[in-house]
């Protein structure tokens, strides 16, 4: 998944398989035990049990606003996984973690990761710049929500 261009366009560019272990040793290993609850997954398709991504809730880089987010194979875009994600992490993240809001980031080109956001029940409030190295390429477009307002529209129901 690193290493396909189209996949990694707008997550931080290609990723050879050292990047990619030293990232999962380096940053997602030690996230988990610092931050309970939070991290980055392995998505997994239930019918198969093939692995097709990976979702997150977690921390934007140098920010204390927790982010949703995801990657998926490009043969598995399209069929509704990255909203299914995002639904289950939004819930869990309001409903069992507590928290106060939930934010999503995207490329101001990436339209396809903007539509999933907005059908998931995050609302784009802009474009903002962050300090992070990571985020230099310029503004991102900013999605958030409440957890009052999200549990209120999504009341007790997955909405697919």
């Amino acid at each position: 998944m690193h290493t396909d261009a189209e996949v990694m366009r707008f997550v931080g560019g290609l990723r050879d398989r050292a990047g990619s272990e030293a990232m999962l040793q380096g940053r997602i290993l030690s996230y988990y035990a610092e931050h309970p609850g939070l991290g980055v997954w392995a998505t997994i398709e239930r019918a198969t049990g093939a692995c097709i991504g990976m979702h997150n809730l977690n921390h934007l880089l140098g920010e204390p606003d927790i982010q949703v987010g995801y990657i998926l194979h490009r043969e598995y875009w399209g069929r509704g996984y990255a909203t299914e994600m995002c639904v289950a992490l939004l819930r869990y993240g309001f409903a069992t973690l507590g928290l106060p809001r939930i934010v999503g980031i995207t490329d101001p080109d990436n339209f396809a990761s903007q539509h999933v956001l907005r059908k998931a029940g995050l609302v784009h409030t802009g474009q903002r710049s962050l300090p992070h190295p990571a985020y230099a390429s310029g503004p991102l477009e900013w999605f958030e929500r409440d957890a009052q307002a999200w549990l209120a529209d999504h009341d007790g129901v997955v909405d697919l």
